[in-house]
């Protein structure tokens, strides 16, 4: 079992940046891809981004790519989102997510642990 716990979260205006945090517990944090989503009231979770094991390879979402960047710090179990230049449509709950297989994948049904999501809203 692994626990993903998210932070970082808040309320900003269009144009600004925030960078949220999962750390994560229970297993070997090394041993998993990372990703996160995020999902909007009355909306599907959608993909946003994942990172390998290794931190060598990320994937992202058209919308993002440019303005989010995926990280991970494997000696204290914690994968970042970076997220530059937020726009209102950015605006959901964002939830990290642990896969055990091997490989980056923008499928939520690959991921085997979610975390409780952090609340990001931008204003226009």
């Amino acid at each position: 079992q692994v626990q993903l716990v998210e932070s970082g979260g808040g309320l900003v205006q269009a144009g600004a940046s925030l960078r949220l945090s999962c750390g994560a517990s229970g297993r070997t944090f090394s041993s998993f891809t990372m990703g996160w989503f995020r999902q909007a009231p009355g909306k599907e979770r959608k993909f946003v981004a994942a990172i390998s094991q290794s931190g060598d390879s990320t994937l992202y979402v058209d919308s993002v790519k440019g303005r989010f960047t995926i990280s991970r710090d494997n000696a204290k179990n914690t994968v970042y989102l970076q997220m530059n230049s937020l726009k209102p449509e950015d605006t959901a709950a964002y939830y990290c997510a642990a896969r055990i297989s091997v490989g980056v994948t923008t499928a939520g049904y690959d991921y085997d642990y979610w975390g409780q999501g952090t609340q990001v809203t931008v204003s226009s």
